[in-house]
């Protein structure tokens, strides 16, 4: 079956440039596609009428890099939970329906052109300490080191976590807790993790509040996830963050009380 749509698609030439809705009308789109197919279309006619074709981010195409992602009638990804942009089908939409593509809205992923968005800031929250730096040797055997199946799972859940922002684009605040609760949770979970526990936990939200709103429990990053995860992760973040900040208060006054000594 093919679709006849009105697209709304937000274009914008640069970071400086107001930007604004351009209004197309692919036909013969086949429900099979999946919505950056779909895009692909417009811009092969776009290209052949000598315009400019529509900006937007790729990569995979299979909801795994986390590259893709477009706002699509005012939610993340679209209305279809736990997807991505190119896991959307069109086979998700009516012939005649008018469909509105926008950018991720947020001020600190500043848009470079049309769809595509500076997501560099999640760079930043990374490099504060999304790795493990500490010397572990050579890989032992996945036996040796015992983990409770729960908590494999749970760290599983957090590692899922594809970096899009979504989570970003749906709050209300403009905030990154989902996304570095998630990167946290996967690391400070393991053994492998635990050395660097407290000041990764530190060093990441620091940087995290340096560029994104607070959160107040909206739970739309929850919902908007292409993954699912859960914004309990957000309460082990902010647990670990004041102990973190309770152990280094307590061995700055131990420090300070044996040099007054």
């Amino acid at each position: 079956m093919s679709l006849n749509l009105l697209l709304k698609v937000w274009r914008q030439r640069g970071p400086k440039d107001d930007g604004h809705f351009e209004t197309y009308s692919p036909n013969d789109i086949n429900e099979d596609m999946s919505f950056l197919e779909m895009l692909d279309v417009v811009n092969e006619e776009l290209i052949a009428q000598g315009k400019e074709p529509i900006a937007f981010d790729h990569d995979c195409r299979e909801g795994i890099c986390g590259s893709c992602g477009v706002v699509i009638n005012g939610v993340p990804h679209g209305q279809k939970q736990l997807t991505t942009t190119c896991q959307l089908h069109m086979r998700n939409f009516k012939s005649g329906d008018t469909i509105t593509v926008e950018p991720w809205r947020s001020t600190s992923f500043p848009v470079i052109k049309d769809l595509v968005v500076d997501r560099s800031a999640f760079d930043a929250i990374i490099q504060a300490g999304g790795y493990i730096s500490a010397p572990t040797g050579a890989a032992g055997d996945g036996n040796e080191t015992l983990i409770p199946k729960s908590v494999a799972d749970l760290a599983f859940e957090a590692a899922a976590c594809i970096g899009c922002g979504a989570c970003v684009a749906a709050c209300p605040n403009g905030a990154a807790q989902l996304f570095t609760a998630a990167k946290l949770a996967h690391l400070n979970l393991l053994p492998q993790g635990q050395p660097e526990r407290w000041s990764r936990t530190v060093a990441m939200v620091d940087t995290m509040e340096e560029y994104f709103g607070s959160c107040t429990n909206y739970a739309e990053c929850e919902a908007a996830c292409p993954k699912g995860i859960s914004i309990d992760f957000i309460a082990k973040m902010n647990r670990d963050y004041l102990k973190a900040k309770f152990k280094d208060r307590r061995s700055t006054t131990k420090i300070d009380t044996s040099e007054a000594g």
